[in-house]
């Protein structure tokens, strides 16, 4: 096959297995398709960035059935010219370098597809960080984003969040029959939780008691919503019944529920 050169092709997956598609829009305020991850397919193996620079027979990665294949083109350079290629960028792709949202497994197929067929990868894939991390909500699933970027690095797959709690889960904030009424304030709403309703849905009556404007309302609201999910996820870790992935997200969603920005109800187990 050298003389009419190697096939190179991009495998892509959902590493949310389809949880991005369904709760997007509720948690981002836009629709996001998935979480892409991808490897390159060249010489009969496929070559992927998580915990170092990684490669298995061609389908037989960890991540199973691709979502899609990418036509990239077709390369003349040799398997081992390639392979010393590899050797020389090893040491910017390491585990410890990895990071989910500025250099990750797409940004090392980008690279290589360069390399291999002088092609960038498609710029959906590339742009999610950024797409993501511009939605309103994005700043809220940090710790989601942290303990995913752990799992890359240790070479291990991420397992979708599957918001099926067990009855032994912790309620620490909100109870199950919580609802918001029209002044702003939950019915149960504990003495203890001084927390500001999130800008985005807080009632006109609230605005007028607002002291001295600040420059940035929103970043303010973060910081309380990053504290609560904080909270929350330790609460939930201590239970000791849910991963810390499902845990990170089901924090998420009940802080996120306690303001008024998701439209899904948590189911109860």
């Amino acid at each position: 096959m050298a003389g009419d050169g190697y096939k190179v092709t991009l495998n892509v997956y959902d590493l949310s297995q389809g949880l991005a598609r369904q709760l997007s829009t509720t948690f981002l305020g836009k629709a996001i398709e998935a979480i892409w991850h991808t490897g390159v397919v060249v010489y009969g193996t496929e070559y992927y960035f998580g915990g170092g620079i990684q490669r298995d027979p061609e389908g037989r990665t960890p991540y199973g059935t691709p979502m899609r294949v990418v036509d990239l083109g077709v390369t003349h350079v040799p398997k081992d010219v390639f392979e010393e290629y590899l050797q020389d960028i090893t040491p910017r792709y390491t585990a410890e370098s990895y990071k989910l949202l500025t250099h990750n497994c797409n940004n090392f197929t980008n690279e290589v597809a360069q390399f291999l067929v002088g092609a960038s990868i498609p710029d959906y894939i590339l742009q999610l960080p950024n797409e993501v991390m511009s939605s309103p909500m994005g700043p809220m699933i940090l710790p989601m984003i942290q303990n995913l970027e752990m799992t890359m690095r240790s070479g291990a797959v991420p397992q979708a969040p599957q918001f099926r709690p067990s009855v032994a889960v912790a309620q620490p904030s909100v109870p199950n029959n919580t609802a918001v009424e029209s002044d702003g304030e939950s019915k149960d709403k504990p003495a203890d939780a001084g927390e500001a309703i999130l800008p985005a849905v807080q009632p006109a009556e609230v605005e007028e008691e607002t002291e001295a404007p600040v420059a940035d309302p929103m970043g303010e609201a973060r910081s309380r919503v990053q504290e609560e999910i904080t909270t929350e996820f330790a609460a939930i870790m201590a239970s000791g019944t849910l991963r810390a992935s499902e845990a990170a997200a089901l924090a998420t969603r009940r802080v996120m529920e306690r303001h008024g920005l998701s439209t899904a109800p948590l189911q109860q187990g």
